[in-house]
């Protein structure tokens, strides 16, 4: 039985990057020994900086190495699907970042083949693995709060991305790209999603009416319970990385997130003041490295995926009827 994965990161941007670095040393069972990407001096200066001499800029000859035991993919979206099917034919478990794919048949073709392949393939989606929505999720199923009825989620960039990045021929646009953590979030917590509402607009940034994105907007849900829930995303909650749920039961209310990164305030006469979140790294960092701990303990312990493919396409479902909404301003049903 193998008790250490050889791991090979596909995708070497920010998250990517990241992701080899917990690699080296944050992740017990699981070791670096390749990286990949089509940017040529990325992987050289990575790999140098790690000490990592498997450097590769086609992620096919990373998949075929007999060191790498488990692909990570965090690659951009659009070409999640060529290399998990890659991995599935090699038989290499394989990590993948959300989304899935920004478009919903590939999604389902790429369920297809992990089925039928039987490779081991976990999604990812960090939020499940933090500290404060495991504890809700635990306080929901221990019946806490009663029956949940009414979900509430935000999830507010400081900024907008380069647009490059936002560009929804990659991302698959604001629902896919940024919506799709809360959707998740929403069917973890309260179950499957009956149908959507959206209305959205390019308020803040209106270069971005250029690439065909929107920087704001708030979906409506009825899930198949019979209960509610409103999630609203913005690219431009200026003040800070502000990501929070709450969930209203019957019988009382959870609230998951926080504004105060350092646990300090700042009384003047002038007012009482405290700092906030600055993004997504420092606010899940913690999640990230969980998750891929989670990965590497499931695999080696033949264990079942703590987040699923068909977890993965049943949330892009949800984004994708969430933007078809919003475009043709309809309830849309799934």
């Amino acid at each position: 039985m193998v008790n250490k994965l050889g791991i090979g990161v596909i995708g070497l941007g920010r998250l990517g990057s990241s992701y080899a670095k917990y690699f080296t040393g944050r992740i017990a069972g699981g070791t670096l020994v390749a990286v990949s990407d089509v940017n040529e001096t990325a992987v050289a200066t990575l790999g140098a900086e790690l000490g990592i001499s498997k450097r590769y800029t086609r992620y096919q000859d990373l998949i075929t190495d007999d060191e790498v035991d488990a692909v990570v993919i965090v690659s951009p979206t659009s070409t999640h699907k060529e290399i998990v099917f890659e991995a599935a034919e090699h038989g290499k478990p394989t990590f993948c970042e959300k989304p899935l794919s920004i478009s919903l048949p590939e999604a389902q073709e790429m369920l297809r083949t992990v089925e039928e392949t039987g490779v081991f393939f976990q999604m990812g989606f960090m939020r499940r693995f933090d500290k404060g929505y495991l504890a809700a999720k635990h306080k929901i199923d221990q019946g806490d709060i009663g029956t949940p009825v009414v979900f509430k989620s935000s999830s507010r960039d400081p900024y907008r991305p380069s647009l490059e990045y936002l560009d929804p021929a990659h991302s698959g646009g604001l629902f896919i790209d940024c919506g799709i953590h809360d959707l998740d979030l929403a069917r973890w917590f309260m179950g499957e999603i009956a149908s959507v509402f959206s209305i959205g607009g390019t308020l803040a940034y209106p270069e971005m009416k250029e690439i065909g994105d929107i920087d704001n907007a708030i979906t409506s849900l009825y899930f198949t319970s019979g209960a509610l829930g409103t999630i609203d995303l913005s690219r431009n909650g200026v003040y800070g990385y502000d990501i929070r749920t709450e969930i209203l039961g019957t019988e009382g209310t959870l609230k998951i997130g926080y504004l105060r990164e350092t646990p300090i305030m700042v009384m003047t006469k002038g007012g009482i003041t405290h700092d906030t979140v600055p993004y997504f790294t420092e606010r899940f960092e913690q999640a990230y490295i969980t998750q891929l701990q989670d990965f590497v303990n499931n695999v080696l312990q033949s264990k079942p995926p703590g987040v699923t493919c068909a977890d993965g396409v049943a949330a892009l479902k949800a984004s994708a009827a969430a933007t078809l909404s919003f475009k043709e301003n309809r309830p849309v049903t799934i």
